[in-house]
């Protein structure tokens, strides 16, 4: 049978996508989970003019969306005291994340990240033949110290850093974020993943110059703003490398009815208060919960809490199958030792009335 002719590279590769999503388990089991609390959605969902809005923009889809994303970067801009030229719009940050990849990486480029964070951006680096250069967790938080000096060893043109960060859900201060900036060799880039920022503590974001040609940060509607099916993400970065995006990106990418709700729900402060109240809510309450039961909780900066089993990987990957057994859906870290976890996203009361129910039956399956 005749086959495409496949790169080496792409012969190289799985097919498979970072996560597993909730749907393809409901699936395979045949039940829709009771509580979905894996995927770090905001269940509050979007803002009630948000949605008007993207009702209304849906009589126009006949109509492809706004290319250059005119009125969303204008906003944006307005809102981040900067000018459109440092906006770029895209189909949520996993798109951008594959596009700036795209715009640094090689066939053996080396990128450096952390091993255990948000495998996305991994899977846009091997991807497109880049080399991952990784350095571990130092006490369960991302170091950028080590990320500096692989970065220097390495001689790569990116490294990564999340914060707060996914999966530990931790936070560090702006001062480390801009001494880290300062302290970049020359020609180096750090990828700065803000997608939780917005639900962390006031001023937890660094105060960066949106002209910095040496770091690139990435925002979300899918987190605060309960957007997260209609995928708009956006970056803040120089005028050259904003427009360097137009070189490579889906010019068609954002559909009309996304970049509708995302312009409403970023009028929407009064919502993005209240959605922050209720996240605040369900940090602590997942907190006791997971007290109750013998796990401890670490620091959250983020709208899923990760608590802290106080065993092995294998005993959180156990504990994740029996309470997904149990309607519950939730997630977990994939590298040791920080996989002896689970993370538990925010949800309603109601939610966590589930969680609060099935975690001791399912701990007990296991003890």
């Amino acid at each position: 049978m005749m086959t495409p002719r496949y790169t080496p590279l792409i012969d190289s590769l799985p097919a498979s996508v970072p996560f597993v999503g909730p749907e393809t388990q409901e699936r395979a089991t045949g039940r829709v989970f009771d509580a979905r609390l894996g995927a770090n959605e905001s269940v509050f969902g979007p803002s009630p003019k948000a949605i008007a809005a993207m009702e209304a923009a849906a009589r126009d889809t006949w109509m492809y969306g706004d290319p250059e994303n005119h009125d969303l970067r204008h906003a944006l801009a307005a809102r981040h005291a900067t000018r459109p030229e440092n906006i770029v719009v895209g189909e949520g940050v996993d798109g951008l994340l594959g596009y700036l990849v795209r715009l640094v990486t090689q066939q053996g480029t080396p990128v450096v990240t952390s091993l255990g964070t948000y495998p996305t951006f991994n899977f846009h680096v091997a991807g497109y033949g880049g080399r991952l250069e990784t350095v571990p967790y130092t006490g369960d938080a991302t170091d950028p110290e080590a990320l500096l000096a692989k970065t220097r060893e390495t001689g790569a043109p990116l490294v990564y850093l999340a914060n707060p960060d996914n999966p530990m859900a931790g936070l560090h201060a702006p001062g480390v974020i801009t001494d880290m900036i300062a302290n970049l060799p020359e020609g180096a880039l750090l990828c700065l993943d803000e997608a939780y920022i917005d639900l962390a503590p006031e001023g937890s974001a660094p105060d960066i110059d949106a002209d910095d040609p040496r770091v690139i940060r990435f925002r979300t509607f899918s987190k605060a703003h309960g957007l997260a099916g209609a995928r708009v993400g956006y970056a803040l970065c120089a005028p050259g490398l904003a427009s360097a995006f137009n070189k490579v990106r889906n010019h068609f990418g954002m559909c009309r009815i996304s970049q509708a709700g995302a312009l409403a729900a970023l009028g929407d402060e009064a919502w993005l208060t209240r959605v922050r109240g209720e996240v605040a809510a369900a940090r602590s309450r997942i907190a006791a919960i997971g007290a109750a039961n013998g796990l401890e909780s670490l620091p959250s900066a983020t709208n899923f809490v990760t608590l802290d089993c106080g065993r092995d990987g294998d005993f959180a990957r156990a504990l994740v199958r029996e309470l997904g057994a149990r309607g519950i859906f939730v997630r977990m870290p994939f590298v040791a030792p920080q996989d002896r976890c689970i993370r538990i996203s925010a949800g309603t009361p109601a939610d966590l009335d589930l969680v609060e129910a099935r975690l001791p039956e399912a701990l007990r399956a296991l003890r």
